[in-house]
């Protein structure tokens, strides 16, 4: 079993982020601790496209009458696991502000950006990979962790103050991302015949959402080395603001990898391991990673939207019977036990499956 430490330990072990490393010419080759393990089958970013589905949410809202995109959303949501949504409300210009303060946050002085720098032990705030091991094998990204909502849960002193236009903008963009998931909960729900609000009411007025800036640094080994390691979410939906140029996003399907097409103005929403239990496994939550770029640097913005710990999630009642009989027991904070298998290289659904 892989050897465990404590916090002050964990900091000996991961305390500079990439781009650290990389100004200082430290990673010309990545360390081992980046190398993926042998046996793991490596990256290829010339993989086929997915064929996923384009949503307009205009035609999800509770006035519509017409099923046809519900039908796409259902097959979507049973074969990839994802789509990608446009008539979201938000304009190019604005996604494009919000993929900017992305890049200038990580373009900042790395004593600025260490005005923000994560507690060891704790997953919120500036940094890179929590160390559970020595055996982990790191990604080669740097985050930028942030609870958006409830507003009670902000901790401002991991709020970058530069750029200026940061905090105002992720505001903006957090009040816009409530009403597109509140709109897609309800489609899901009608996508499956269900009562509109059943998924809404399990998201529960106690709901969280945190914001993951990502950074990928060009990457020397991109054959080698992994930008994130294959996972499936822990969260009811993840909406997802991939970077406008450069590649890198690849789901599992079939067990075969396709990369994710690019659409700028469209979000990418995929469901997480909690939709796939409330559906009794008609939705399948999807593993995905990111493959590095040996030239190029890429952003995204992922927002996940998790239900709160103490609400019990387990399929839906109308969603059993004879032919398709209860796959995953009751379970509640989820996402508790979401990280002690994700480190462990398992998936976190094994543990609500009966």
């Amino acid at each position: 079993m892989a050897k465990s430490f404590a916090p002050a330990q964990l900091e000996l072990l991961a305390t500079k982020t990439v781009q650290e490393q990389l100004i200082e010419g430290e990673v010309l080759v990545p360390p081992p601790k980046y190398i993926l393990k042998d046996g793991v089958p490596l990256p290829d970013a010339s993989v086929e496209y997915m064929d996923v589905p384009v949503i307009d949410i205009g035609l999800l809202t509770s006035s519509s009458v017409s099923m046809e995109e519900f039908d796409k959303l259902r097959s979507a949501l049973n074969t990839w696991g994802c789509f990608q949504v446009v008539n979201h409300g938000m304009t190019p210009e604005f996604l494009d502000q919000v993929r900017e303060i992305t890049k200038q946050f990580f373009a900042m002085p790395a004593e600025e950006k260490k005005k923000y720098l994560r507690p060891v032990d704790n997953i919120e705030g500036y940094g890179n990979d929590m160390v559970f091991s020595e055996q982990q094998t790191l990604d080669w990204t740097d985050r930028l962790y942030l609870t958006v909502y409830p507003p009670d849960k902000h901790k401002l002193k991991f709020w970058p103050e530069n750029p200026k236009s940061f905090r105002d903008t992720l505001d903006q963009y957090t009040c816009k991302l409530q009403v597109i998931t509140e709109t897609v909960l309800k489609g899901m729900a009608r996508s499956l015949n269900l009562e509109e609000d059943c998924f809404l009411n399990k998201y529960g007025e106690q709901r969280k959402m945190d914001a993951r800036f990502n950074f990928y640094p060009p990457c020397s080994r991109p054959d080698r080395v992994l930008g994130t390691k294959p996972h499936a979410d822990g969260t009811l939906i993840t909406l997802l603001l991939q970077d406008k140029e450069v590649e890198g996003l690849q789901f599992m399907k079939d067990d075969r990898w396709y990369r994710a097409p690019i659409v700028p103005e469209a979000l990418l929403i995929n469901v997480g391991d909690q939709a796939e239990i409330l559906s009794n496994g008609l939705f399948k939550s999807p593993v995905h990673k990111v493959v590095t770029n040996a030239e190029k640097e890429r952003i995204s913005l992922a927002v996940f939207c998790v239900p709160d710990s103490e609400t019990e999630i387990e399929p839906f009642e109308s969603l059993i019977n004879e032919s398709r009989p209860r796959l995953y027991k009751k379970l509640k904070n989820y996402v508790g036990i979401y990280f002690e298998y994700y480190q462990q290289g398992r998936r976190p659904i094994e543990a609500a499956i009966i």
